[in-house]
């Protein structure tokens, strides 16, 4: 994402401030997690790109989890532009961000309530598919957005970043912290979550480079995105590996709860902490030493990008297409990457010398 576009949108999401101990970013995929299939759907149809913006479409969020600030703050991105081209937005989705079966009910809700477009993070890669597929057989465009699908469960996958890009920029951050030498581990979402298990590879593929040799991956624990089984997961990962160097958690809710942990205990400034998380929940953990650098794209820009390609989808402007373009308000002009991919940019790197310049 473009610098300026993040510092235009900040102040927009200061209100998720007081609530982000909840955030599950990172819950998602990018586009390298997507996987090449020559029946998918979203090579299907053709595409007018001169056709009207249709206006009074319905298009329905469906958010891994419900009233959790990181798909709150998305999901009101989505709302600002599914409302600003003239239709009707809606939110609804499971409370439990592991409730799988509870997302395919929603899906199956929303088809019967013949909504024009559904975008839905996903809690699973294949589990989504045969109620998906009903909605796209029944008319529905499907956009993914932070989470994908299989390509063929949907039209076009909204990613918030390049998978690879995110994997290996957090190795290299926390590399740098410790100098290039000891044992570090990952604290991650769940076992389930597709970008969790992509990053994690391209970690592991970083970690192969020969200026890594005296870093030693012990373990890939995991929180489940939950913020008590997270501290718990950082507190054992300490007592198990007492010479830790490091700690990568590429989701927010893993990278606050470790820094809280770390924050309070004798290794703070001693076990350094990056991953994914947002600058309201790391500014005082940045300033008092826990965490020395971090990065994360802008939820809201992603969910917005999410409403703008509903909408043209559910238009005919694109179909999901390789190479077709849209535009998306003032995020700019769009396209459509390999297997029906939208990548919204790279991500930003949040340090002391920054972070004050940055509120959500």
């Amino acid at each position: 994402m473009r610098t300026s576009s993040i510092r235009r949108t900040c102040a927009a999401l200061a209100a998720v401030t007081s609530l982000a101990l909840a955030v599950t970013a990172c819950g998602g995929t990018t586009k390298s997690d997507v996987k090449k299939e020559s029946d998918s759907a979203a090579s299907a149809g053709e595409a007018d790109p001169n056709a009207p913006t249709k206006k009074g479409l319905t298009v329905g969020f469906l958010p891994k989890q419900v009233n959790n600030p990181y798909f709150t703050t998305a999901d009101k991105g989505g709302q600002k532009a599914v409302e600003a081209l003239g239709s009707t937005f809606k939110e609804v989705g499971p409370t439990s961000a592991t409730d799988t079966s509870g997302q395919v009910s929603y899906v199956n809700t929303l088809t019967q309530q013949q909504v024009d477009a559904i975008a839905v993070s996903a809690q699973d890669p294949g589990a989504l598919c045969t109620a998906l597929k009903q909605a796209m057989k029944n008319g529905v465009k499907v956009v993914t957005y932070d989470s994908d699908t299989k390509p063929d469960c949907r039209n076009v996958f909204v990613s918030q970043a390049g998978a690879e890009d995110l994997g290996r920029t957090q190795v290299q951050l926390l590399a740098e912290q410790i100098g290039y030498k000891g044992e570090i581990a990952i604290l991650s979402a769940a076992q389930t979550a597709t970008n969790q298990n992509l990053w994690i590879d391209y970690m592991k593929d970083e970690l192969k480079d020969p200026k890594y040799k005296d870093v030693k991956l012990v373990k890939v624990a995991y929180g489940n995105d939950d913020a008590q089984q997270s501290f718990q997961q950082t507190q054992g990962l300490l007592q198990e590996y007492p010479k830790l160097a490091g700690i990568v958690s590429p989701t927010t809710v893993g990278i606050k709860a470790a820094a809280q942990y770390l924050s309070g205990s004798k290794y703070r400034g001693k076990v350094k902490l990056s991953g994914l998380g947002t600058p309201n929940d790391l500014r005082s953990y940045v300033k008092n030493g826990t965490v020395e650098a971090f990065e994360l794209w802008d939820p809201a820009k992603l969910g917005e990008l999410a409403g703008h390609a509903s909408v043209a989808l559910a238009s005919g402007q694109i179909t999901g297409k390789e190479g077709q373009t849209f535009e998306a308000g003032e995020l700019g002009t769009y396209t459509i990457g390999k297997d029906g991919v939208v990548d919204l940019g790279k991500p930003t790197v949040f340090d002391k010398d920054n972070i004050d310049d940055f509120d959500f």
